[in-house]
C-alpha cells in the first residue's frame, strides 16, 4: 500500500535533559527539542497485520493537523517545531474516517462494512491516570501518526477500543461527505474536551472568546454556538481564517495585526461593556501574545482554556486570579467523557455543522502539495482523500 511517512535526524539540542528512556526508545517526548531535517516520502508499505483486537480500516478521508505541519516546518536550526511526543520514522495523519476491511477475532462491537472515525489518543488502559479516568493523561500514551502509525495510507489497524461507527451520518450526507466530517471528529473532540470536560462548561448567555481559529479553535467556535453562549468573540492573524469564524457562528472575529484602535482584550471589554469573557479559549498556540489579552478582559469567575500546543512560557499577575476568583486550565486529548459520542450524536441529528470548517480537499498524490499549502494557515481543515 501507499503511505506518506517522515523521517528525521535523531540530533538532541545541547540544554535538552534527555531521558534514559528517551534514548533507549529514540522517542522524544518533546519533539521540537531533538528531531531535525525531516524528510517526507510517498512509500509502497505492507498492509499492517492484524492483532486480535485491532481492526483493518480502509481509509477515505484524513485531516491535516498543525502537528502534521509542524512536522513539516522547523525552526532556523531545523528542528520540527512540533513539541509534543514523537518517534519517526513514522506514518503520519491521525484525522482519519474510513470502511472497516477486517476485524480481529477478539473484536465485538464493529463489523465489517462499518463506516467509523477514530481516536488518535492511545491510551493503554492499564496506568494508573487510565484507570483513574483520565485516558488523555495516560503515562504510556503513543499518540497515532507521531509516536505510532497513522492514516496517511490506505490501511491502517487500529484497536477497536478507539474506534467509533459514524454509520448515521448516511442518513444526512452522501458517502463521501460523511467521511470528511467523519475526520473532523479528531479535532473537534480536543475543543469538546476543553470547553466541557476539563473546563467545566459553561452556563448559557456566556461571553465565550477564542484566539486562534484554525480547526480547534473553529470547533470550539461552533460548539460554544450549539452550548449557548450568547456573544463569541474569535481572534486570529490572517483574515480568511478569521471569515471562516463567523461562518462558524462567531459573532465577532478579528484579525489582531490589523486592529489599529485597541488591543484585543481592550475589544473584548468594549464588546462585554467592561463585564468581560467568561470562558477564553486558547487556542493559537501563542501564549505570550494571547495570554496577556485575556488575563486583563477576564469577567468575574472567568477561566482560560489553553489548548494552543507550544513549548513556551509567559507571565500572569497571580493576583488576578485570587480577586477575580478566575481559572487557568490546560486540556490534551478526545478520549473518554463520552466525547465522541455524544460529538456523532450532534452531528448525526442536525445540531452540530461542521461543513465550513472544510476548506480544501486534495488526493493523496498530491499530498505534500497539501501539507505545504497547509503552512500558508489561510485554510480552516485540508483534507486528504485516499
Amino acid at each position: 500500500m501507499k503511505a506518506l511517512i517522515v523521517d528525521g535526524e535523531w540530533n538532541p539540542r545541547k540544554n535538552y535533559p534527555l531521558s534514559n528512556e528517551e534514548q533507549a526508545k529514540k522517542r522524544a517526548n518533546v519533539g521540537s527539542q531533538v528531531w531535525q531535517h525531516t524528510q517526507f516520502e510517498v512509500k509502497d508499505v505492507s498492509v499492517p497485520n492484524l492483532q486480535d483486537d485491532e481492526i483493518l480500516v480502509r481509509i477515505k478521508s484524513c485531516g491535516i493537523c498543525g502537528s502534521d505541519t509542524h512536522l513539516y516546518e522547523t525552526d532556523k536550526d531545523g528542528y520540527i517545531i512540533f513539541s509534543g511526543v514523537t518517534e519517526l520514522p513514522r506514518i503520519i495523519g491521525h484525522e482519519l474516517s474510513g470502511i472497516v476491511e477486517q476485524t480481529g477475532k477478539n473484536v465485538r462491537n464493529v463489523s465489517k462494512g462499518d463506516w467509523i472515525a477514530a481516536e488518535s489518543i492511545m491510551w493503554c488502559g492499564m496506568c494508573q491516570a487510565c484507570r483513574s479516568g483520565s485516558p488523555n493523561q495516560c503515562k504510556y500514551i503513543k499518540l497515532m501518526g507521531l509516536s505510532a502509525d497513522g492514516a496517511f495510507a490506505e490501511y491502517i489497524a487500529i484497536s477497536e477500543r478507539y474506534c467509533w461507527e459514524i454509520n448515521d451520518f448516511g442518513e444526512i450526507y452522501s458517502e463521501d461527505e460523511a467521511f470528511d466530517i467523519g475526520a473532523l471528529i479528531e479535532p473537534v473532540g480536543c475543543a469538546y474536551n476543553g470547553l466541557f470536560i476539563v473546563g467545566g462548561g459553561f452556563q448559557p448567555g456566556a461571553t465565550v472568546v477564542v484566539y486562534g481559529t484554525g480547526p480547534i479553535g473553529l470547533g470550539a467556535i461552533a460548539l460554544a454556538k450549539i452550548a449557548g453562549a450568547s456573544q463569541i468573540i474569535a481572534f486570529d492573524i490572517i483574515d480568511e481564517r478569521a471569515n471562516i469564524a463567523l461562518e462558524m457562528g462567531a459573532d465577532y472575529a478579528f484579525n489582531t495585526n490589523k486592529m489599529r484602535d485597541c488591543l484585543p482584550g481592550e475589544k473584548v471589554m468594549e464588546i462585554t461593556k467592561g463585564w468581560g469573557a467568561d470562558i477564553q479559549i486558547e487556542a493559537a498556540g501563542a501564549a505570550p501574545a494571547t495570554i496577556p489579552e485575556m488575563e486583563k478582559s477576564m469577567a468575574i469567575n472567568g477561566k482560560i482554556i489553553y489548548l494552543g500546543r507550544a513549548a513556551t512560557t509567559t507571565s500572569m499577575h497571580l493576583d488576578n486570579l485570587v480577586s477575580g476568583a478566575n481559572k487557568i486550565v490546560g486540556a490534551r486529548g478526545h478520549s473518554g467523557y463520552a466525547i465522541f459520542p455524544s460529538i456523532i450524536k450532534l452531528i448525526a441529528t442536525g445540531r452540530l455543522k461542521l461543513d465550513k470548517m472544510i476548506t480544501a480537499r486534495y488526493p493523496f498524490a498530491r499530498i505534500m502539495d497539501a501539507i505545504k499549502a497547509s503552512s500558508g494557515r489561510t485554510d480552516g481543515k485540508i483534507l486528504i482523500h485516499i
